[in-house]
């Protein structure tokens, strides 16, 4: 009974010790932006401790069956080696990719990194062949190690059948229940949640203490039949929250605009956040960009809804809002029912393309905009094989505003045209240095880029009726700069063209998705459709805020003040201001009202 029970204890206690090192392996790999002490670490580590105590018995419940079965019959010799091989294998992958992504995603390890290996290449364009092979050499040792210093762990073949020893099959019957309590998080009404071990103001320290083995596994609680269960008021008090929010009628705005039918680029300018701009401090990054702001329309109070291409591009060509843990984009059956400005366009005899110099198959992005009204496509594919390898991506922007420029001064008039940048993007492989920091350099290639293109249609004869739309799909995570910080999420967005009537600043608190709205509503068309979109220009807009979400995260921006809320936590993450309640209620509205809609499309 003795050496059952002792092997029992030991593999426990290895794996709890293996969970403990991970956590400060991860603070100090991904500390960038971070300071912290000894003391904080402890903290983090403690706070943790349930977590990591719910997947360890998890882990523990094949070793407990087995111990049990070796009471009557000898276990082969293999068994437990294979077992604890796989479980090595599987802790060392999580640590690895979990720190390898925060840096770029800025949350724990969950079920989204599966979405981006349907596309493999794509997913791994963002680093380096060296980046990889260190992280799978990085995979290899650690599980080496995991399972190699105490091998006598797995060795349950010298256990001898015992079965007139009742007192050991209770304990083990006993134990059974004392592991699903375990796993559980004890016998209370509220289950083990990621939630339970955040502790601190510094989302940094929370995400650290979180064990990402079961911040992987509860994830798949939010997949997509799962993504309408905010449900916090009766139909009537939603109305009543949203009563001066979401408004689809244009009235009295001023107009902007020499023609209510320019022809239009929409550019979606890759992770370009305000802090790149002179919005963020960063005048000298982006001086193109900043002199075309002021020549034309900046918008400098306008919020990105959500952290990845595939939401934010519906975000912005269709007015729609983002969700927590899902993306439109990559559910067929949901993305061809939404409205666009392609499809309203089209009804005014309008041609669209749309240009992206990578994969335009990556994450249903062709599907999407083949449905929602963009004819001609151009992807990748479509240029010359030297081309497609400029980037990791795939074709550099400078080659790619080329064909913009072709496009925008041969189409047909009038003409929509839609265009992703790729080069602002992981691994920042572009053809400049400017600055000492390659993230710099990528967004001042970016600048270089958009300058070259807008002086060179300001002396073609397509700039007079034309109106240039340039906005970011999404900000970045920069540094210090996380989401409990609004200047993360603030995006700047810019017209221009010969059919702006004067320069002018807007200042109101807006979405991305409100800009399909706002220029429709300058073109007097109407957007009953776009339900989420809103014409901030007009005076219906009573109620400007700005909401952004990610992994069941939503913050809400307002003139009152901000506020970060975590729904697995179900606790504030960071808020500012003396309204915090009311906002939350307005928050959880918009949540339960606008994955309402989803469901019902």
């Amino acid at each position: 009974m003795r050496c059952r029970v002792s092997f029992l204890v030991r593999f426990w206690l290895w794996t709890m010790l293996v969970f403990i090192i991970a956590k400060v392996g991860f603070m100090l790999i991904c500390h960038e932006g971070h300071i912290f002490t000894i003391a904080d670490v402890w903290q983090v580590v403690t706070h943790g401790l349930s977590l990591d105590l719910s997947v360890s018995f998890y882990i523990l419940i094949l070793p407990l069956l087995l111990v049990a079965l070796s009471l009557w019959i000898r276990i082969p010799r293999w068994v437990m080696p294979v077992y604890a091989g796989i479980i090595a294998i599987a802790l060392a992958l999580a640590f690895v990719a979990d720190a390898s992504l925060y840096p770029f995603w800025g949350f724990k390890l969950n079920a989204t990194c599966l979405q981006y290996l349907e596309t493999p290449k794509e997913a791994f364009a963002s680093v380096s062949a060296g980046y990889i092979a260190l992280r799978i050499a990085a995979i290899a040792v650690i599980a080496l190690v995991i399972y190699k210093v105490y091998p006598k762990h797995w060795d349950i073949s010298n256990f001898k059948p015992q079965t007139s020893n009742f007192k050991e099959i209770l304990l083990y019957i006993l134990l059974v229940p004392v592991i699903f309590i375990g796993i559980r998080g004890g016998i209370d009404e509220s289950t083990t949640n990621v939630g339970q071990v955040y502790y601190s103001q510094n989302l940094f320290f929370n995400h650290a203490a979180v064990n990402p083995i079961f911040s992987f596994l509860s994830s798949f609680e939010h997949g997509e039949k799962d993504y309408y269960h905010y449900n916090y008021f009766s139909e009537g008090e939603c109305e009543q929250l949203l009563k001066d929010v979401y408004t689809t009628e244009s009235a009295g705005a001023d107009t902007l605009l020499t023609t209510q039918r320019p022809n239009i680029i929409i550019i979606l300018l890759e992770s370009c956040g305000a802090v790149f701009t002179e919005l963020g401090g960063h005048k000298e990054v982006m001086p193109h960009f900043s002199q075309i702001a002021s020549e034309g329309i900046l918008f400098t109070h306008c919020y990105a809804n959500s952290w990845r291409t595939d939401r934010g591009t519906v975000c912005t060509l269709s007015g729609w809002p983002s969700f927590p843990n899902v993306s439109v984009m990559k559910m067929p059956d949901k993305s061809q029912t939404m409205p666009s400005i392609a499809k309203t366009l089209k009804q005014e005899h309008y041609s669209t393309h749309y240009l992206y110099g990578g994969d335009i198959n990556f994450t249903n992005m062709r599907g999407y905009l083949v449905t929602t009204g963009w004819d001609h496509l151009v992807g990748m594919k479509d240029f010359s094989p030297a081309d497609q390898n400029t980037s990791k991506w795939g074709v550099r922007d400078d080659i790619t505003f080329e064909t913009l420029y072709q496009m925008a001064t041969t189409a047909e008039s009038p003409f929509l045209i839609g265009y992703s940048t790729l080069s602002s993007h992981e691994p920042w492989d572009v053809p400049v240095h400017q600055f000492d920091d390659e993230i710099l350099n990528a967004f001042y290639y970016l600048d270089q880029c958009i300058g070259t293109f807008i002086d060179r249609l300001k002396k073609s004869g397509a700039w007079d009726n034309l109106l240039v739309v340039m906005l970011p799909d999404h900000g970045i995570q920069y540094k210090e700069l996380d989401e409990t910080k609004p200047l993360r999420n603030l995006i700047p967005v810019v017209w221009t063209g010969g059919a702006i009537k004067e320069s002018r600043r807007i200042d109101t608190i807006c979405n991305q998705s409100d800009i399909a709205a706002t220029l429709l509503g300058q073109m007097a068309l109407p957007h009953d459709d776009f339900t989420f979109s809103r014409d901030v220009l007009s005076q219906t807009y009573r109620y400007p805020l700005a909401v952004h979400n990610y992994n069941n995260t939503q913050s809400m921006i307002d003139s009152t003040g901000f506020i970060l809320y975590d729904f697995d936590a179900n606790q504030f993450l960071k808020q500012s201001g003396n309204d915090a309640q009311r906002m939350l209620r307005v928050s959880k509205a918009i949540l339960q009202t606008t994955t309402q809609n989803l469901k019902e499309r």
